[in-house]
């Protein structure tokens, strides 16, 4: 079979090649590229002869798809599927698999993180210094004795909570269905409505899909202290970004820390979020470190590897 990788994926040449002379011992083609395109036209020109591809967080709509007529397995290397046509996939017979579990250390981290720079203003204070400037009479606010709500207790979520205890944070969590893994740590499962109601801290954990899409939107916001910080490192439209923005501007919502948009970065300069206060916005980072990228690679091959039945 010819097996087709459409970017680099942060691997190295030297990694691709060993990929390439794995594979023809075993009689399939490897192909790879060192640059990532996102223009349909690049993506179909380089899948179009594939049986098996492998692709991370570009999108991928039918128009491409249909180009790709060998087309029979696709790895993903990344968490969310959400970017992919899946009616296409599963109307044609091409198998999707996503690449789980790969980023829950990178993106947990990240979530504490935004957590952290808002309490202690870190970026704004960055600013600060460079300007010649001081504290002044600023006084932040710690991570221990907070009260988090978790919203979404999979992987992510869970470790987020891990991290949380070690901070001396209460947890509160919400999810479909309770993980008594969840409980043992100590964290206590409520409803949506109350965790809002009593989280300082409020950081959300769960995939975008038709029950989630805006899950956070101006009538939750309104349940939320006037005080609270809002992180998002799941996926954009989790949240109604022009609500969160117009909280943020009110002063209803008093931070919020975003990972994730509606689109991918870089974003517009008018985009809501860049404009109102108190907000840290990163180019979707939580996915992205060095350990992350090494392990998604292992996945990611090791299911060519199954699926091939090598």
């Amino acid at each position: 079979m010819k097996i087709t990788c459409v970017e680099p994926l942060g691997i190295s040449l030297e990694h691709f090649e060993e990929l390439k002379k794995e594979f023809a011992t075993k009689g399939h083609v490897f192909n790879y590229y060192m640059d990532r395109k996102e223009d349909p036209a690049t993506l179909a020109e380089r899948m179009r002869d594939a049986d098996v591809a492998v692709i991370s967080n570009i999108k991928l709509p039918d128009t491409v798809l249909q180009q790709c007529p060998k087309l029979k397995y696709l790895s993903v290397a990344f968490t969310g599927l959400d970017h992919i046509d899946l009616a296409y996939c599963k109307e044609h017979q091409i198998t999707v698999q996503n690449a789980a579990g790969y980023s829950t250390t990178a993106v947990s981290e990240l979530a504490v993180g935004l957590m952290l720079d808002l309490l202690r203003q870190v970026t704004h204070f960055d600013g600060t210094i460079r300007r010649g400037e001081g504290r002044g009479m600023y006084l932040g606010r710690e991570l221990k004795g907070k009260t988090v709500g978790v919203v979404g207790t999979g992987a992510i979520g869970t470790a987020v909570i891990r991290l949380l205890n070690a901070f001396g944070s209460k947890v509160l969590a919400y999810n479909r269905s309770e993980h008594e893994e969840v409980k043992a740590l100590g964290a206590s499962y409520v409803n949506l409505e109350q965790l809002l109601k009593e989280s300082d801290i409020v950081t959300l954990h769960v995939p975008l899909n038709g029950e989630t899409n805006h899950l956070i939107g101006a009538e939750q916001l309104k349940l939320m202290k006037p005080t609270a910080l809002l992180i998002n490192t799941a996926r954009g439209n989790v949240c109604d970004i022009d609500a969160v923005a117009a909280a943020l501007k009110e002063g209803t919502l008093q931070g919020a820390g975003f990972d994730v948009y509606e689109t991918e970065p870089p974003l517009a300069s008018n985009h809501p979020l860049l404009n109102a206060p108190n907000c840290v916005c990163v180019p979707h980072i939580g996915y992205a470190s060095r350990e992350a990228f090494d392990i998604r690679a292992d996945i990611v091959f090791d299911h060519v590897r199954k699926y091939l039945k090598l």
